[in-house]
C-alpha cells in the first residue's frame, strides 16, 4: 500500500480485470539439415551469435540459405533436401519457418589468392599488410557458367569529380584525389602520398576526384549482390573493412552477404586502394575450392542445430527433413537423428512436436522395424516418401525429371495449414497434399491395417479425392496421448497458460490470487470451448478450474508452491467412421 504521508488528493490507477491469458501460435516450424550456404553454428564465420532468421516464403530461404542446386558431399551429388522440403513446406500451407543449417564433415569456405600477392618491390606482403577475399559461409556450389568457381566479386573503383571547398561536406575518411596525389580527409596527421601541405597548397575551387569502392557478387543461385560507396579508411562511415568484414554492423549483412573481406591490421586507407586496384579502375576475383563437406554430419552437429532452435521459444513443430536419407553416408545417422528431434521434443517446457521421417525406399516392414525404436507422446512419424518434380530438370537435361522427398516437410506445412484454417485441435489428417506426383510405395489398406494401430501415419492415393494424409497417430504406446491433436492441443494449452501466468510468480499466495488464477484460466478455456475445441454441451462438461485450499496443503504454502488443477474434455478425432445396415421388412417398425 502506498504511503500517505502529507494532506492532498491523490489519484492512483487500478484495474478491475482480471489476467488474461492468450493462446500461443502452434504453426511456426523448424527444420534441420544441410543447406547450400547460410549460418550454421555460432562460430561460423561472420554468423557468429546470430539468431536464424524468421523466413516467410521460399524465396527468403533462398536469399540467406541459398537455392535448391544438388549439394556435393565427397565429390559425390545429393540431392537438397532440406531446400526441396521447405518449398514443400510453403507450397502447403506453411507461413512461418526457422532453419537451423547443419554442416557436413569438412565443409569449407571459399577462398581466393591473395588480392595484394606481390607488394611494391616484388616482395609479398607482410602479414599484417594481407587483403584477402573470401566465402562468408562454407559451401560448395559453383556458378554455372564458370565451373569452379563458387562466387565471382568484381572490384570497382568509382570517382566522382568535385571542388576542394566541397570536401568540408565529405565524411570523415573520404579518399580523394587531387592531380597525382592521393589524401584521406579528416585524419590528423592526414594521411596522404604527398606532403601535408600539397593538401594546404591546393586552392578552394581546385578541382578534386572522391574515390569510392564498389563491390558486386555474382553467386551460384545467378543473384548479384551490390554494395557501393565504400570507404577505405577506418573512420569512414561505409568502411569496406566493416561492411564486407568479419562482424558486419548489419544483421542483414551477416546473413545474406556471401563473401568476406579480411584486412591486416597495419593497411592503410592508401596501400587498400593499391592493393585492390594497382593501376587499374576495375578487377575481377573468383573465390574457389569451397565445398559442401568430404562426409556425413555427425549427431551432435544435429544436436547443435536443434539447440540453436530451442531459444526460439514460438517454435512449435521440429523435423529434419532429408536427414534420413544420410544412410549412405553414416548408416546409423537417421537413426540417431529421430532420437535427436524426440530428445529436443520432450525437452521441459519446449512445447513441440517431432515429425518424423523413415530412411526412403521402405517397405512396410521395414518401417515397422523403425517405429518399433520409438516410443513417445512427442512424436509422429509419417510413410511412405513422396515423389515430386524436379525442378533442376527443366534446365539441366541430365537431372531426373522426378525425385523422392521426405514426408516431413509436406506434413509440416499440413499441420501449419491446418491450425490456421481449423484449429490446433483438429487433426492434421484426411488432408489433400500438395506437389504430389506419385507415391514411392502405394500402401494398400490392408497394410495400413497393420501400419496405423502401431503409431505409423501413411501417406495415400485416394481416387477422385487425390493424394492425403490418412493418419493421426503419435508414436506413443499410451492409448490416452496416440492422437496427434491431443498432444498439440495439450502443448498450447501448457504453452499458452505457462507464457501468459508468469505474472503470478512471486505474488502473495492468498485467496486473492487463487481467484485471479481460476478467473484468468476459465475465461481462457471458456473462449476455446466456444470454439470448438473441447466436448461438452457445457462449460461444465467441457472443462474445471480448482485452485484453492483443496488443491494444496499447508506445506505447499509453506513451501512457495501455488497449486491449480485443470481439466479439460478434448476432442479425438473420428477415426472409425461406422455405419450399420440391416435389413428390414416393408411392415417392420423402427
Amino acid at each position: 500500500m502506498p504511503e500517505y504521508l502529507a494532506p492532498a488528493v491523490y489519484v492512483e490507477e487500478t484495474s478491475f480485470r482480471s489476467k488474461s491469458i492468450a493462446g500461443v501460435g502452434t504453426s511456426t516450424t523448424g527444420f534441420v539439415g544441410l543447406t547450400a550456404r547460410g549460418p550454421a553454428t555460432s562460430n561460423d564465420g561472420g554468423a557468429r551469435g546470430i539468431t536464424p532468421p524468421l523466413l516467410t516464403s521460399f524465396a527468403d530461404y533462398e536469399r540467406i540459405y541459398g537455392g535448391i542446386d544438388d549439394l556435393r558431399i565427397n565429390g559425390n551429388p545429393l540431392i537438397n533436401y532440406l531446400a526441396h522440403s521447405v518449398r514443400a513446406f510453403f507450397d502447403n500451407g506453411g507461413s512461418r519457418l526457422y532453419v537451423g543449417r547443419v554442416l557436413a564433415t569438412g565443409a569449407s569456405v571459399a577462398t581466393s589468392a591473395l588480392v595484394n600477392d606481390i607488394a611494391e618491390g616484388g616482395a609479398a606482403p607482410a602479414d599484417d599488410k594481407q587483403v584477402r577475399l573470401q566465402g562468408r559461409f562454407k559451401g560448395g556450389a559453383t556458378l554455372p557458367q564458370a565451373s569452379g568457381v563458387n562466387l565471382r566479386v568484381t572490384l570497382t573503383q568509382d570517382e566522382l569529380a568535385s571542388t576542394k571547398r566541397n570536401a568540408s561536406r565529405l565524411p570523415r575518411g573520404t579518399l580523394v584525389r587531387a592531380g597525382d596525389n592521393l589524401f584521406v580527409l579528416g585524419t590528423n596527421p592526414l594521411e596522404t602520398s604527398a606532403d601535408a601541405a600539397a593538401w594546404n597548397g591546393l586552392a578552394d575551387d581546385a578541382a578534386i576526384t572522391i574515390l569510392t569502392l564498389s563491390v558486386t557478387v555474382l553467386d551460384p543461385s545467378g543473384e548479384t549482390l551490390e554494395f557501393r560507396n565504400l570507404g577505405l579508411h577506418a573512420l569512414h562511415p561505409n568502411y569496406a573493412g566493416l561492411v564486407l568484414g568479419p562482424n558486419p554492423p548489419r544483421p542483414a549483412d551477416r546473413l545474406s552477404n556471401p563473401v568476406q573481406l579480411n584486412l591486416g591490421g597495419a593497411l592503410t586507407a592508401l596501400e587498400l586502394q593499391n592493393a585492390l586496384f594497382r593501376t587499374a579502375k576495375s578487377r575481377t576475383i573468383d573465390l574457389t575450392n569451397g565445398s559442401d563437406g568430404t562426409g556425413a554430419p555427425s549427431e551432435d552437429d544435429f544436436k547443435e542445430a536443434l539447440e540453436r532452435l530451442l531459444a526460439l521459444e514460438e517454435i512449435a513443430i521440429v523435423a529434419a527433413p532429408g536427414a534420413a536419407a544420410l544412410g549412405g553416408l553414416n548408416a546409423n545417422l537417421p537413426a540417431l537423428v529421430n532420437d535427436a528431434l524426440v530428445t529436443h521434443a520432450q525437452a521441459r517446457r519446449s512445447y513441440r512436436i517431432a515429425v518424423l521421417d523413415p530412411p526412403p525406399d521402405q517397405e512396410p516392414g521395414d518401417v515397422r522395424a523403425v517405429k518399433s525404436r520409438i516410443d513417445s507422446t512427442y512424436a509422429a512419424l509419417y510413410y511412405p516418401w513422396i515423389l515430386a518434380g524436379n525442378p533442376l530438370a527443366a534446365t539441366d537435361k541430365t537431372q531426373p525429371l522426378e525425385i523422392a522427398l521426405p514426408p516431413s516437410g509436406f506434413v509440416c506445412g499440413i499441420y501449419a495449414r491446418t491450425d490456421i484454417e481449423r484449429g490446433v485441435w483438429k487433426a492434421p489428417a484426411n488432408e489433400t497434399i500438395s506437389g504430389v506426383l506419385r507415391l514411392q510405395r502405394d500402401v494398400r489398406f490392408a497394410e495400413q491395417e497393420d501400419l496405423n494401430p502401431k503409431g505409423i501415419n501413411c501417406l495415400r492415393f485416394m481416387p477422385n479425392r487425390g493424394f492425403r494424409v490418412w493418419g493421426a497417430r503419435t508414436t506413443s504406446s499410451d492409448p490416452e496421448w496416440q492422437y496427434v491433436n491431443v498432444r498439440r492441443y495439450f502443448l498450447y494449452l501448457e504453452a499458452s497458460i505457462d507464457r501468459s501466468t508468469q505474472w503470478a510468480v512471486f505474488e502473495p499466495n492468498g485467496e486473492r490470487l487463487w481467484a485471479n488464477i481460476r478467473e484468468a484460466v476459465t475465461d481462457f478455456l471458456y473462449n476455446e470451448w466456444v470454439s470448438g475445441a473441447l466436448l461438452g454441451a457445457t462449460p461444465a462438461e467441457a472443462f474445471f478450474v480448482r485452485c484453492d485450499r483443496n488443491t494444496m496443503t499447508q506445506n505447499d504454502l509453506d513451501n512457495g508452491r501455488l497449486i491449480c488443477l485443470i481439466g479439460v474434455a478434448v476432442i479425438k478425432p473420428a477415426e472409425f467412421v461406422i455405419f450399420r445396415i440391416g435389413q428390414k421388412t416393408a411392415d417392420a417398425r423402427d
